[in-house]
């Protein structure tokens, strides 16, 4: 059918965004604690960073959420484009930590927006009938910016500074602003808003299972390319390999959903959940008990990009059967706040026991932190099967009131 149709002009541009948001934002992720690095910060303290901004993400969302329901989606991506371009800008002015980390806390609420912004005006784009789908496809775009953004991100920061390539990134999101005035314009309420809510009980099994993988994610972030400059991993045929476990991870998403796409996720996908939590398990047991060096990171971070990406789309596939269009951002604002919630404790907690542990046995203390996100993804295994249970999964009576 002819509504049915996945690759329109509005999906492709919203594709496109998302692809320069992740690209130009997983520069930063891995340089920022490598800055701190240099201007003073302990092994332990560099993974502060990511707390302060996931804290001001995992809140922000909380409100961001309900302000774009309220002022419009593309308002609100056109203004946090710009306001995260700014930001990350006056990074590059900064000589002392605590600057840093006092400006990353009012970063990760813009970047809330952005990406709750983003959220919702997909949820308007995709055809009804094809949710699975067209997120499995969509979730090409942000695992192609990680292949490719710490790669750039680390070689601009190992050859010009962390100022040029904080200012670049001032560049890309000024320009991401533009192009999202491209978007659809934002459709008048047919409701009236009711203010800003707390999210519903049904959004509780979804968030619980972001905020538990989500944990073991903060670490990975903050410490897989710290663990690559300790160990000295050397390059493969030219190709530096201190950004292995991103790349691969990225590429172990867009395999999983190329097979996701081909092979379809049937009339209930979030009975996939389960499954693919013990496949992020696995590949987090590959790094944590491989010998080897950026082999290791690689093999493990194919298996586990290939599990993570399709938590995240069976979850977002769960909400967007089970929420009503205006009421979406303030949903993906609640699944925002906890998976930046677990971002940012997984490094603060993880990161502690990753500092202790190479205090004490040296290199070997990165695999204790890698074995505690392990267990943390087992533990998202049972709250799975209790989404699964609850009787909301993609496909249920609840798509038919929901469709936008």
């Amino acid at each position: 059918m002819s509504n049915d149709r996945l690759l329109t002009r509005d999906f492709l541009l919203v594709s496109a965004i998302t692809f320069i948001t992740f690209f130009a934002g997983f520069q930063l992720f891995p340089t920022a604690p490598l800055q701190l690095r240099q201007l003073g910060a302990s092994l332990a303290e560099s993974g502060r960073f990511l707390t302060v901004f996931t804290a001001g993400s995992s809140l922000g969302a909380l409100v961001t959420g309900s302000l774009g329901d309220r002022v419009g989606q593309r308002r609100m991506v056109v203004a946090c484009a710009a306001g995260f371009g700014l930001l990350v800008g006056a990074y590059g002015l900064l000589r002392v930590r605590w600057a840093i980390y006092l400006l990353a806390f009012p970063h990760g609420v813009v970047w809330s927006g952005l990406l709750t912004a983003t959220m919702a005006t997909l949820g308007h784009v995709l055809p009804p009938r094809r949710r699975a789908d067209g997120l499995s496809l969509y979730g090409l775009a942000s695992p192609a910016g990680v292949v490719f953004g710490p790669t750039a991100g680390l070689a601009v920061y190992q050859r010009w500074g962390f100022p040029a390539m904080a200012w670049g990134l001032c560049l890309a999101f000024l320009v991401l602003a533009l192009l999202a005035l491209s978007l659809p314009r934002d459709a008048r309420a047919r409701e009236p808003h009711a203010g800003f809510q707390l999210p519903g009980r049904s959004m509780l099994a979804p968030a619980l299972v972001l905020l538990a993988t989500a944990l073991g994610y903060g670490a990975l972030s903050s410490y897989t390319a710290q663990e690559a400059l300790v160990r000295g991993f050397r390059p493969v045929l030219g190709v530096p390999t201190v950004s292995a476990f991103f790349s691969c991870m990225a590429l172990g998403m867009v395999a999983m959903r190329l097979f996701m796409a081909r092979a379809g996720f049937g009339r209930h996908p979030t009975r996939l959940l389960p499954g693919m939590l013990w496949v992020t398990a696995a590949g987090l047991g590959l790094l944590t008990f491989l010998p080897w060096g950026a082999p290791r990171h690689a093999l493990a971070a194919l298996l586990y990009g290939a599990g993570y990406s399709m938590v995240h789309t069976l979850v977002n596939t769960q909400v967007l059967e089970s929420t009503p269009p205006s009421r979406r951002g303030a949903a993906f604002g609640a699944n925002l706040f906890a998976f930046d919630a677990g971002i940012g404790l997984g490094s603060l907690a993880i990161g502690g026991l990753i500092g202790w542990g190479c205090g004490r046995f040296g290199p070997d203390g990165f695999r204790l932190g890698w074995a505690a996100a392990a267990a943390l993804a087992l533990v998202a295994v049972p709250l799975a099967h209790r989404l699964v249970r609850s009787g909301t999964p993609a496909g249920s009576s609840t798509q038919v009131q929901t469709n936008p």
